[in-house]
């Protein structure tokens, strides 16, 4: 694999252009946008406070960045250098800002959630949807981008509003059988909305375009419930994790369970592989330690190297007990992610934080398990083919896919990573860095 230079940039703001050809990249109250290839700066920008959001438009032709703290954001375009948006929400506040799917409208929340405010930057016109409501994933667009669902709290009572984003009217505006909605989310296909309860009561409402109540499922009750939501890029799927541990699929046809994936804490499935992460550190021998030998600049004598075996079954899996008088105990599943070909189904258990599960959706069974050494931090699927990447926050980046896994080494601590034709790694939280690979 071949490594690029180190770039610096805070609060992990990186992200690349939704056509592939530029890396924007934020110090500070900078913004830095890269040719993608040849990672020369094409243009340099420079923001009234410290950037806290950046996002590209959907043809990449702007980029938004959004300072909370100030209620600020600015927005600047690629093709004319000169040309650039102030907006300023004021005493109202800013607590979101986002691109609408067309690139030319720019939705804020302001505070409290009082209102979003939709601004044009064709028109220079300006929209307000009062009573959004404040919650995990309280708004979403359709794939196509013909759609958004915001959900609402009215008279002490969960709504969704669905609104036609071509003139922001509204289309359709029905109550929802929820308590406390937490939050909801688009099929891939744009044909079904997902609506979730909050982890007090496990519901989950499926809905048409039109408001109709297409099925509603529930799992028990008396405890606490949902923790995630998946759907399968086919929309045939609708994965649930909860604090019960497991996950369960929901099909597309009738809407009821199709299994149920359990994490136990022994494996003994044969058709499951479990590959563990092994280190061990390289040995410096004495001409390695002559004064006269050269050590390139940022290396170590002693650094360690890592690799997986894979164990035999059964095998025990580490568990972190959760602190039962602390909120949000680390308890049940909080990541999945299928791969783009809805083949594989990837999740990870709180109270199991080195371990990776990778679940084959054909059989509808486990198929591998990545046991870590250290807390597992960010792990996604690479767009075009069925391979995951994960991270631990040590200097090494992860690679799964159906004929194995591989440990690669790289120039700094991984937070985080991202696909695109290569991947980057993030460092460390403050003033970091990111280094692009060629796979």
């Amino acid at each position: 694999m071949n490594f690029s230079e180190v770039f610096r940039h805070t609060n992990q703001l990186c992200r690349v252009s939704p056509d592939g050809k530029c890396l924007a990249t934020c110090v500070q109250y900078r913004l830095v946008v890269r040719n993608i290839n040849t990672l020369q700066i094409l243009h340099l920008y420079t923001c009234l406070d410290q950037i806290a959001h950046v996002e590209w438009s959907s043809d990449s032709q702007f980029i938004l960045c959004a300072m909370y703290k100030r209620g600020l954001v600015q927005v600047w375009s690629l093709e004319q250098p000169d040309w650039h948006c102030k907006i300023d929400e004021g005493s109202a506040g800013l607590v979101s800002s986002r691109w609408s799917p067309d690139g030319r409208h720019v939705l804020n929340t302001t505070e409290f959630h009082l209102r979003v405010t939709v601004w044009s930057l064709c028109s220079k016109s300006v929209s307000y949807i009062k009573y959004p409501k404040a919650c995990q994933k309280g708004l979403d667009f359709s794939r196509d981008g013909r759609y958004m669902a915001l959900a609402e709290r009215r008279d002490c009572k969960d709504h969704i509003s669905v609104f036609v984003c071509e003139d922001w009217q509204l289309l359709r505006h029905f109550e929802t059988d929820t308590q406390d909605l937490s939050g909801v989310e688009w099929s891939p296909n744009g044909c079904v909305l997902a609506v979730w309860d909050s982890c007090l009561e496990y519901k989950v409402l499926l809905y048409s375009l039109d408001g109709r109540l297409l099925s509603t499922y529930s799992a028990y009750g008396w405890s606490l419930g949902i923790k995630s939501i998946a759907w399968s890029p086919s929309s045939q799927f609708l994965a649930i994790g909860s604090y019960d541990e497991k996950v369960r699929i929901l099909n597309h046809i009738t809407w009821k369970k199709l299994t149920e994936f359990e994490h136990p804490v022994s494996i003994s499935d044969s058709r499951a592989v479990v590959y563990r992460e092994m280190e061990r550190r390289a040995v410096a021998g004495s001409d390695d330690l002559s004064i006269h030998h050269q050590i390139p600049a940022g290396t170590s004598l002693f650094s360690t190297q890592s690799k997986y075996e894979i164990c035999e079954l059964p095998i025990y899996v580490p568990i972190v007990k959760p602190d039962p008088d602390r909120a949000n105990p680390k308890i049940g599943v909080s990541t999945m992610a299928f791969s783009s070909d809805s083949r594989y189904l990837a999740t990870k258990n709180d109270n199991m934080p080195n371990n990776v599960w990778v679940w084959d959706m054909q059989r509808l069974c486990l198929l591998a398990v990545l046991e870590q050494r250290a807390p597992v931090r960010c792990f996604q699927w690479d767009p075009r083919r069925p391979r995951l990447a994960l991270c631990t926050g040590s200097t090494k980046v992860f690679l799964w896919s159906p004929g194995g896994c591989l440990s690669v080494q790289v120039p700094a601590e991984g937070k985080g990573c991202m696909w695109h034709h290569w991947w980057g790694v993030r460092t460390a939280p403050g003033d970091t860095k990111i280094s692009k690979i060629s796979v």
